[in-house]
Protein backbone atom coordinates (compact mmCIF):
# COMPACT_ATOMS: atom_id res chain seq x y z
CA UNK A 1 0.00 0.00 0.00
CA UNK A 2 1.53 3.86 -0.69
CA UNK A 3 0.76 5.66 2.35
CA UNK A 4 0.73 9.35 2.19
CA UNK A 5 1.86 11.07 5.51
CA UNK A 6 1.91 14.97 6.57
CA UNK A 7 4.39 16.37 8.63
CA UNK A 8 3.01 19.23 10.87
CA UNK A 9 0.76 17.79 13.48
CA UNK A 10 0.92 14.68 12.26
CA UNK A 11 4.59 13.29 13.01
CA UNK A 12 5.69 16.40 14.80
CA UNK A 13 3.39 18.91 16.34
CA UNK A 14 2.25 22.28 14.93
CA UNK A 15 5.09 24.90 15.57
CA UNK A 16 5.30 25.74 11.87
CA UNK A 17 7.60 27.41 10.65
CA UNK A 18 10.07 25.42 13.15
CA UNK A 19 10.30 22.14 13.76
CA UNK A 20 7.55 20.90 16.49
CA UNK A 21 8.30 18.11 19.36
CA UNK A 22 7.57 14.47 18.10
CA UNK A 23 3.99 13.25 18.53
CA UNK A 24 4.54 9.83 20.65
CA UNK A 25 4.90 6.66 18.30
CA UNK A 26 4.97 8.67 15.22
CA UNK A 27 8.33 7.30 14.07
CA UNK A 28 7.72 4.15 15.74
CA UNK A 29 4.28 3.37 13.84
CA UNK A 30 5.89 4.77 10.33
CA UNK A 31 9.03 2.85 10.55
CA UNK A 32 7.19 -0.42 11.28
CA UNK A 33 4.68 -0.20 8.64
CA UNK A 34 7.27 0.59 6.16
CA UNK A 35 9.88 -2.15 7.37
CA UNK A 36 7.45 -5.09 8.97
CA UNK A 37 4.47 -4.44 6.95
CA UNK A 38 6.28 -3.12 3.52
CA UNK A 39 4.06 -0.46 2.36
CA UNK A 40 5.42 2.47 0.83
CA UNK A 41 5.92 6.01 2.54
CA UNK A 42 5.33 8.97 1.18
CA UNK A 43 6.06 12.86 2.69
CA UNK A 44 3.00 14.43 1.85
CA UNK A 45 3.99 18.46 3.50
CA UNK A 46 3.31 22.37 2.94
CA UNK A 47 6.69 22.48 3.30
CA UNK A 48 8.99 23.58 0.59
CA UNK A 49 12.64 24.42 -0.55
CA UNK A 50 14.68 25.12 2.91
CA UNK A 51 11.98 23.98 5.42
CA UNK A 52 11.36 20.62 3.58
CA UNK A 53 15.01 19.34 3.51
CA UNK A 54 14.92 20.35 7.53
CA UNK A 55 12.20 18.47 8.02
CA UNK A 56 13.14 15.60 5.54
CA UNK A 57 16.35 15.40 7.55
CA UNK A 58 15.09 15.13 10.91
CA UNK A 59 12.96 12.31 9.83
CA UNK A 60 16.30 10.49 8.43
CA UNK A 61 18.03 11.28 11.61
CA UNK A 62 15.18 9.22 13.27
CA UNK A 63 15.75 6.29 11.06
CA UNK A 64 12.68 7.15 8.75
CA UNK A 65 13.50 7.09 4.90
CA UNK A 66 10.62 7.57 2.51
CA UNK A 67 9.85 6.62 -0.64
CA UNK A 68 9.25 10.25 -2.02
CA UNK A 69 8.67 13.45 -1.04
CA UNK A 70 5.60 15.61 -1.71
CA UNK A 71 5.10 13.32 -5.48
CA UNK A 72 3.98 10.34 -6.56
CA UNK A 73 7.24 8.42 -6.74
CA UNK A 74 11.12 9.53 -6.54
CA UNK A 75 13.09 11.34 -9.03
CA UNK A 76 9.20 12.99 -10.19
CA UNK A 77 10.54 14.84 -13.21
CA UNK A 78 7.43 16.37 -14.72
CA UNK A 79 7.54 20.04 -15.29
CA UNK A 80 6.00 21.77 -12.89
CA UNK A 81 3.27 22.93 -14.56
CA UNK A 82 2.28 19.67 -15.31
CA UNK A 83 2.35 18.00 -12.29
CA UNK A 84 -0.67 17.42 -9.93
CA UNK A 85 -1.08 18.42 -6.05
CA UNK A 86 -3.01 15.27 -6.10
CA UNK A 87 -1.41 12.03 -4.86
CA UNK A 88 -2.37 8.48 -6.13
CA UNK A 89 -2.07 6.94 -2.85
CA UNK A 90 -3.97 4.52 -1.02
CA UNK A 91 -3.94 6.39 2.28
CA UNK A 92 -3.27 9.58 3.63
CA UNK A 93 -2.35 9.77 7.54
CA UNK A 94 -3.14 13.57 8.18
CA UNK A 95 -4.18 15.75 11.73
CA UNK A 96 -6.47 17.62 9.36
CA UNK A 97 -9.00 13.99 8.49
CA UNK A 98 -12.66 14.29 9.66
CA UNK A 99 -12.13 14.00 13.27
CA UNK A 100 -8.90 14.97 13.53
CA UNK A 101 -5.93 12.55 13.88
CA UNK A 102 -6.14 9.42 16.34
CA UNK A 103 -3.48 8.01 18.29
CA UNK A 104 -0.57 6.10 16.78
CA UNK A 105 -1.57 3.13 18.11
CA UNK A 106 -5.23 3.30 16.40
CA UNK A 107 -3.59 4.24 13.08
CA UNK A 108 -1.15 0.98 13.16
CA UNK A 109 -3.89 -0.86 14.09
CA UNK A 110 -6.28 0.41 11.30
CA UNK A 111 -3.58 0.22 8.81
CA UNK A 112 -2.13 -3.46 9.63
CA UNK A 113 -5.43 -4.76 10.20
CA UNK A 114 -7.49 -3.03 7.47
CA UNK A 115 -10.10 -1.78 10.47
CA UNK A 116 -12.50 0.99 10.09
CA UNK A 117 -11.65 4.11 12.76
CA UNK A 118 -14.78 2.56 14.79
CA UNK A 119 -13.41 -0.54 14.51
CA UNK A 120 -10.06 0.23 15.96
CA UNK A 121 -11.62 2.84 18.77
CA UNK A 122 -14.38 0.31 20.07
CA UNK A 123 -11.13 -1.98 21.72
CA UNK A 124 -8.62 0.30 22.06
CA UNK A 125 -6.51 -1.28 24.82
CA UNK A 126 -6.80 -5.01 22.35
CA UNK A 127 -3.72 -6.35 22.06
CA UNK A 128 -2.87 -8.16 18.60
CA UNK A 129 -0.45 -10.43 19.26
CA UNK A 130 1.37 -12.36 16.51
CA UNK A 131 2.43 -15.72 17.26
CA UNK A 132 5.91 -16.29 15.44
CA UNK A 133 7.51 -19.71 15.02
CA UNK A 134 11.24 -20.14 16.55
CA UNK A 135 13.36 -20.13 13.47
CA UNK A 136 13.62 -23.34 11.82
CA UNK A 137 17.48 -24.09 13.75
CA UNK A 138 15.76 -23.58 17.34
CA UNK A 139 12.69 -26.19 16.01
CA UNK A 140 15.44 -29.13 14.74
CA UNK A 141 17.05 -28.55 18.37
CA UNK A 142 13.70 -28.92 20.70
CA UNK A 143 12.82 -31.71 18.66
CA UNK A 144 16.20 -33.58 19.43
CA UNK A 145 16.33 -32.50 22.82
CA UNK A 146 12.42 -34.31 22.97
CA UNK A 147 13.97 -37.84 21.32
Amino acid sequence: MVIAVDFDGTIVEHAYPKIGREIPFAFEVLKRLQKEEFHQLILWTVREGALLDEAVEYCRERGLEFYAVNSDYPGDTYPEVLKSRKLQVDLFIDDRNVGGLPDWGVIYRMVKYNESWTEAMENPEQQYVRRKKPNLLIRLGQMFESR
